[in-house]
């Protein structure tokens, strides 16, 4: 016990220094209708004491959601009945679980882990993390603890891993270290300071090696390849716009073009099956007030779509990611502590 208190204070002392088919047995009311304020909603409630579903991903089967959370855990919504299990853990420090699960504190991210993007592979039906303090990682399709793939890039650490896309003919997965000088609990620093250092990088599983794409980019977020893989869209948060990268072959275009200049801070990013996207507008209101929490792109120019409408009333109040699947979306959030989902 004594030596375990000490490697928590050892490793915080270091990281706080400066530097789906929806089953009837969901209980959806029967009168749920495709309204985009999401005032006819079901919430997937997190086990207690965990918030921040950020990501979600359906695996192999189609079975899911899945989502990262609060204490570093992978959890997996089975039904109604079940609710939510474990899947797997992104944190090294197995024998300090007992202070990990269940926990919100961003103090405690730096050991637990804190996985944002996840995506499963559709050929190989491994889950791939994004830890936000652990770097990129992986975990087969039965789950258990996560394999670290990469921490850091031309020698530079990643300061704040934050989400990915797969291409599944290469296996290659496009990743977002959205600074080299913050880590997430600190991102209202990041967003005041007005800081250009995040970065789009690669990683090849075939020689294990990762690429930077891109430098000098303002708290690159979501990231997203197009239906047709031809292009990568990637949401820049602190200018509030998404940029498309080209994709020919195996390489990328260093240049990005504007693709959509949004309202809100833009986070994660989904491709639907149409090929349009869900862009995720993560602010939190915490009032009455309705406004955009998310909106859809048209896959080829970029215009608007589709909107989605949030307030507190409707729980839609802060959204990092709208998830198409089964004839439902899937949102997930930063802070709250379910999932919550309503008709597409």
């Amino acid at each position: 016990m004594k030596n375990s208190l000490l490697i928590i204070f050892f490793f915080l002392a270091l990281t706080l220094s400066p530097s789906f088919g929806l089953p009837s047995s969901f209980g959806l009311p029967s009168n749920a209708s495709s309204s985009r304020k999401g005032n006819h909603h079901l919430k997937l409630q997190l086990p207690a004491g965990v918030v921040g579903p950020e990501s979600l991903a359906f695996d192999c089967n189609g079975e899911g959601p899945y989502a990262g959370v609060s204490d570093g855990r992978i959890l997996k919504w089975q039904d109604s009945k079940l609710g939510w299990t474990e899947f797997a853990i992104t944190t090294p420090f197995r024998r300090l679980r007992r202070i990990c699960d269940g926990t919100s504190s961003t103090i405690l991210e730096p050991l637990c882990g804190r996985p944002l993007g996840i995506k499963f592979n559709p050929v190989t039906c491994d889950l791939y993390i994004a830890d936000a303090y652990f770097g990129l990682m992986v975990v087969g399709r039965n789950g258990g603890p996560a394999k670290q793939l990469a921490s850091s890039a031309e020698r530079i650490p990643f300061r704040f891993t934050n989400a990915l896309d797969i291409d599944p003919n290469t296996g290659v997965v496009y990743f977002t270290d959205s600074s080299m000088y913050f880590q997430r609990r600190q991102y209202p620093m990041l967003i005041e300071s007005g800081d250009r250092s995040g970065r789009l990088l690669k990683y090849d599983p075939r020689n294990k090696q990762v690429t930077v794409l891109r430098r000098g980019l303002a708290f690159p977020n979501g990231v997203t390849l197009s239906k047709d893989k031809s292009f990568l869209l990637v949401a820049e948060s602190d200018s509030r716009r998404i940029l498309r990268f080209w994709v020919e072959g195996e390489s990328v275009i260093y240049s990005p073009q504007p693709f959509a200049q949004v309202a809100q801070f833009p986070d994660n990013i989904e491709t639907d099956r149409n090929g349009d996207f869900w862009v995720a507008l993560n602010t939190k209101r915490g009032n009455d007030k309705t406004d955009l929490v998310a909106v859809k792109l048209d896959g080829s120019n970029g215009n608007v779509l589709d909107v989605l409408e949030g307030n507190k009333q409707n729980a839609l109040d802060s959204v990092s990611e709208v998830e198409e699947h089964g004839g439902y979306l899937y949102a997930g959030s930063p802070v709250q502590p379910y999932v919550v989902v309503i008709k597409a």
